[in-house]
C-alpha cells in the first residue's frame, strides 16, 4: 500500500474491513474468580503505564493491561508484577512510592462532605417497614441494615467476633498525590492532608513483614494505608496487607501462613473473611460499582474459599466496617395492598461511594428546591442554545445531552448568564478553552472562587462532560453550589464513564426528576455520520470524499506499529497539512505489541530520539501528566533538574501552564503521550487521530469505547484496522458495561417524598 493517508482510503470501509487477525493469545490468569464474582464495570485503572525505559524498568504503575480499567483482560507485564507468586510479587505491583492522598484543598472539601452526610445520616427517620415475609439470611441481614441505619446495634445474629478475631475492612485505596495546585482562597474549606506515616511506624512494619516473608518495601505503603498501629494490625490479622495497592488474596495467605502457621489461617478463619470483604468492595470499586447486591458479594466470598460466606457479610456490617442499604425492587410507582410486601434488596458499599452517592442525591434535590428566582431571558433566547436557556432561566437544576457539536449550546448559554449579570462558570474535564476543569475548581486553583460560607461565589455553574464525574467528586461538586444557583449539567451519555465510580449523570437522566433537553445538533461530516451510528449500534459505511475517514488494514501487531509511525510522522502531515504534533494515537491498551508503551517507544524514536537522561524523557517529549485517577492532562517536556520534570500542559488549547512532578513521582504519574487510551483521550479532540485496533485487543472493544476513539477527531480519523469482524461486532452487541449504584433510587425516592405532602 501507498504511504500517503489519501492512497489508504481506497481501502475498505470499517464496516466491511475483514484483515485477517493473528491469533489472539489466551489471557494471563488473575487472582482466583473475582472478575466471576463481581459485575464488570468500565472504570480504568489509577495509573499511567511505565515507560520501560533505557534500563526497561518495571511497571510499578499497577495499570490493567486494557482500557476497560481493572475488570479488563490482564496486561501480561502488570500480571508479571502483580501476579500470584506470592508475596514477592506485590512489591512491584504496588510500586516503592507511597502516596497518601490527593491534592490537599479536594481532599479536604470530601472530608467535610463525608462529615456532613454522616450528620445527615444520624437525622433520618427510621426506615420504612419492608421485607417482613423474608426468612433465614436475608430476614437477619435486613434487621441488621435496619438497626444499623437506625442507629442501634444490631441483632445477636451479628454480633461482633471475638476481639482477637475481629479487623475492619480494609479502607478503599486512595489516589497518587498531585502536584500541590495553586493555592485555594482564604475561605475555602480546608483540612489537613494525611500525614506521612512515622519512621517508626514504617521501621516496626517491615520487621511484621520480614517474619512473614513479604517484601520488605511494602512497609511505606502499609504504614500509610493502615496507619500508626499498622505493624499491631497486621501482626494480629495478616489479611489487612489486602489494604496495600497490588496485593491479592492468595499473597495476603501466603503472608497469613509464616506470619501465624498453617493451623491458625485457615480460609474460614474470620480475620481473612473480614478483609476479604473489604477486599472484594474495594474491586468493585474500581469497576465502577458503588454498592454490590448480597448475594453477589457473598457469591464472590465463596469463590475465595469463605465457607459461610453469608455469616461473614453479617459479621462485616454488624462490626460497622461497611455499609448496608435496603433498595426497594419491582416497577417505580406500583402500589401495594396493604398485605402486599414490597419487595428489597440488599446491597452493601464501603463508606466512601455509598455516602457520597446520599449525599449527592440530596445535593442535587436541593438545587431543585431552593430555586425560587426565574428569570426572563427570552431576549437571548434565539439561535444556538435557545431552548437550554430557556430551561435554565426557569429551573434550578437541568440536564443536557448532545454530541461535540452540541457543546455549543452551554457555551451560549454561558454568554447569555454573563449578559444578564449572573455569575457564571463553565467547568470540563479536560482543559478547554473558556472553561475550568472541575478539578481545577474544586482545588481552588480556577474558577470564580468560594464565599463567605465556603461555596463557590456563582449563581450559575455549568458542567461539560458530565459522563465523567465519580460520585465523590459529583458530591464533592454540588455541595459547594449555593441555595438558590443554577446547575447545568452537560454531556453526551455514549461515552466511556468514569473512571472512578458510580454513574452520576445516566443515574440522573434514568431517575427522570429534572428537566432535561436532548440537542438536535448533529456532528457535522462524514466523521459526525460515522460516531452517530456507532453511537446507535451500527457501523456506517460512510462517504469520505475529502479522505476524513480512512482504514488501513494491518496483518500484525508488527505492522500496525509501522503503519502507525508512517501516518504521524508522514502520512496525515502530507496529506492533510496536519502537524505530527496534532495527531493524536488512541489503541485499547498499555500492554501487548500494539499498546500505549509499545507505540510510544517507536513514535518517540521517530518524532524526539534521545538518551531519555531525565527518568526517560527528553525534553520536547509529548507526555501525559496523571496526578490523580481519571484525570489525564497533555503535556510536553520542557526540562528537569533537582525538583523534578518540568512539563507545559498548554497542549495547543491557550489554558495550560507550567507544572513540575518531583522526581519520586515521575514514574508513577508521568508517561509518554503520542499514544493513549480512550480514557484518557476523553473529553478532549484532535484535528486528527489515529485508532490503532490490534489483533489482540478484539475482547477488549465495546460500543462505547468505540465511540469514544472515534469522536475524538475533529478533521482527519485513521483506522488502523487488525480486528476483522470484531469492530462492527463490539459496536452492535458490546454495550457499556453496567454499574451497580443507588442514585437513580435515592433520586426518586426524594422526589416522591417532597410530592406526598402536596397530594396530601
Amino acid at each position: 500500500m501507498s504511504d500517503t493517508a489519501a492512497d489508504a482510503a481506497a481501502a475498505e470501509d470499517p464496516a466491511t474491513a475483514a484483515a485477517p487477525a493473528p491469533e489472539t493469545p489466551a489471557p494471563a490468569e488473575g487472582d482466583g474468580p473475582v472478575e466471576a464474582g463481581i459485575p464488570d464495570g468500565d472504570g480504568e485503572a489509577a495509573g499511567p503505564a511505565a515507560e520501560p525505559g533505557p534500563a526497561d524498568r518495571a511497571n510499578a504503575s499497577g495499570e490493567a493491561g486494557t482500557d476497560g480499567g481493572p475488570e479488563a483482560e490482564a496486561d501480561p507485564e502488570a500480571e508479571a508484577a502483580g501476579g500470584d507468586a506470592g508475596p514477592e510479587g506485590a512489591a512491584e505491583a504496588a510500586g516503592a512510592t507511597p502516596q497518601l492522598s490527593e491534592a490537599a484543598a479536594e481532599l479536604a472539601a470530601q472530608k467535610i462532605e463525608r462529615e456532613r452526610i454522616a450528620r445527615r445520616k444520624a437525622e433520618r427517620e427510621t426506615p420504612v417497614e419492608a421485607g417482613a415475609k423474608l426468612s433465614g439470611t436475608a430476614a437477619a441481614l435486613l434487621a441488621a441494615v435496619r438497626a444499623v441505619e437506625g442507629g442501634g446495634k444490631p441483632p445477636a445474629a451479628f454480633d461482633a467476633p471475638a476481639p482477637r478475631r475481629s479487623v475492619p475492612a480494609p479502607a478503599p485505596e486512595r489516589a497518587p498525590a498531585a502536584a500541590p495546585p495553586a493555592a485555594a482562597p482564604a475561605n475555602a474549606p480546608t483540612a489537613p492532608a494525611a500525614p506521612a506515616p512515622s519512621a517508626g511506624s514504617v521501621r516496626a512494619v517491615r520487621e511484621v513483614l520480614a517474619r512473614g516473608g513479604a517484601p520488605e518495601a511494602l512497609a511505606p505503603q502499609a504504614a500509610a494505608a493502615l496507619g500508626e498501629d499498622a505493624a499491631a494490625q497486621l501482626a494480629e490479622s495478616p489479611w489487612r496487607l489486602l489494604a496495600v495497592a497490588g496485593v491479592r488474596p492468595t499473597q495476603a495467605d501466603g503472608f497469613a501462613r509464616a506470619l501465624l502457621g498453617a493451623e491458625d489461617t485457615g480460609p474460614g478463619d474470620e480475620r481473612r473473611a473480614a478483609a476479604l470483604v473489604g477486599w472484594l468492595l474495594a474491586q468493585a470499586a474500581a469497576k465502577g460499582h458503588t454498592v454490590l447486591d448480597a448475594t453477589t458479594l457473598e457469591s464472590a466470598l465463596a469463590q475465595y474459599g469463605v465457607p459461610d460466606p453469608a455469616e461473614a457479610l453479617e459479621a462485616a456490617v454488624g462490626d460497622g466496617a461497611v455499609l448496608a442499604f435496603e433498595e426497594p425492587v419491582g416497577p417505580p410507582g406500583r402500589e401495594y395492598a396493604e398485605d402486599e410486601e414490597q419487595p428489597v434488596r440488599i446491597l452493601v458499599g464501603l463508606e466512601g461511594s455509598a455516602m457520597a452517592e446520599e449525599s449527592l442525591a440530596e445535593g442535587l434535590s436541593r438545587l431543585a428546591d431552593t430555586f425560587t428566582d426565574p428569570a426572563d431571558w427570552e431576549k437571548a433566547a434565539t439561535g444556538t442554545g435557545a431552548e437550554l436557556i430557556r430551561a435554565a432561566a426557569g429551573h434550578g437544576l437541568v440536564t443536557h445531552t448532545g454530541g461535540e457539536a452540541a457543546r455549543a449550546e452551554p457555551r451560549a448559554l454561558l454568554a447569555a448568564a454573563r449578559e444578564f449579570g449572573l455569575r457564571a462558570c463553565l467547568a470540563a474535564h479536560a482543559p478547554a478553552e473558556g472553561a475550568v476543569t472541575v478539578a481545577g475548581l474544586l482545588a481552588g486553583a480556577e474558577g470564580p472562587g468560594r464565599d463567605a460560607d465556603g461555596q463557590f461565589a456563582l449563581d450559575l455553574l455549568i458542567v461539560l462532560d458530565a459522563p465523567q464525574l465519580d460520585v465523590e467528586t459529583a458530591a464533592a461538586l454540588v455541595e459547594s453550589v449555593p441555595d438558590g444557583a443554577r446547575l447545568v449539567l452537560s454531556g453526551d451519555p455514549a461515552v466511556l464513564g468514569s473512571a472512578g465510580p458510580g454513574r452520576v449523570f445516566a443515574d440522573v437522566l434514568a431517575a427522570g426528576a429534572f428537566p432535561g433537553l436532548v440537542s438536535r445538533v448533529p456532528d457535522p461530516g462524514p466523521i459526525g455520520e460515522l460516531v452517530s451510528g456507532v453511537g446507535v449500534g451500527e457501523l456506517y459505511q460512510v462517504e469520505a470524499p475529502g479522505k476524513e475517514v480512512v482504514i488501513v488494514p494491518v496483518r500484525d501487531a508488527g505492522e500496525a506499529v509501522h503503519r502507525t509511525v508512517q501516518l504521524v510522522a508522514e502520512s496525515v502531515p502530507r496529506a492533510f497539512g496536519i502537524p505530527a504534533d496534532a495527531v493524536q494515537v488512541i489503541t485499547p491498551g498499555h500492554g501487548g505489541s500494539a499498546g500505549t508503551r509499545a507505540l510510544n517507544a517507536a513514535l518517540k524514536e521517530r518524532l524526539n530520539p534521545g538518551p531519555r537522561r531525565f527518568g526517560g524523557f527528553d525534553p520536547g517529549d509529548r507526555v501525559v501528566h496523571v496526578p490523580s485517577p481519571g484525570r489525564a492532562l497533555a503535556a510536553r517536556v520542557v526540562s528537569a533538574d533537582a525538583q523534578g520534570l518540568h512539563l507545559d500542559t498548554a497542549a495547543g488549547t491557550g489554558t495550560g501552564a507550567r507544572i513540575v512532578v518531583p522526581k519520586e513521582l515521575v514514574e508513577s504519574q508521568v508517561r509518554h503521550g503520542w499514544a493513549v487510551t480512550a480514557h484518557q483521550a476523553v473529553g478532549a479532540r484532535w484535528p486528527a487521530v489515529v485508532v490503532v485496533l490490534p489483533g489482540d485487543a478484539a475482547g477488549a472493544l465495546s460500543r462505547d469505547w468505540v465511540y469514544t476513539a472515534f469522536g475524538r477527531a475533529e478533521r482527519h480519523l485513521s483506522v488502523v484496522h487488525g480486528v476483522d469482524q470484531a469492530l462492527p461486532r463490539a459496536v452492535a452487541e458490546v454495550p457499556a458495561k453496567p454499574r451497580t449504584t443507588r442514585l437513580t433510587a435515592l433520586l426518586r425516592a426524594l422526589v416522591a417524598s417532597a410530592r406526598e405532602p402536596e397530594q396530601a
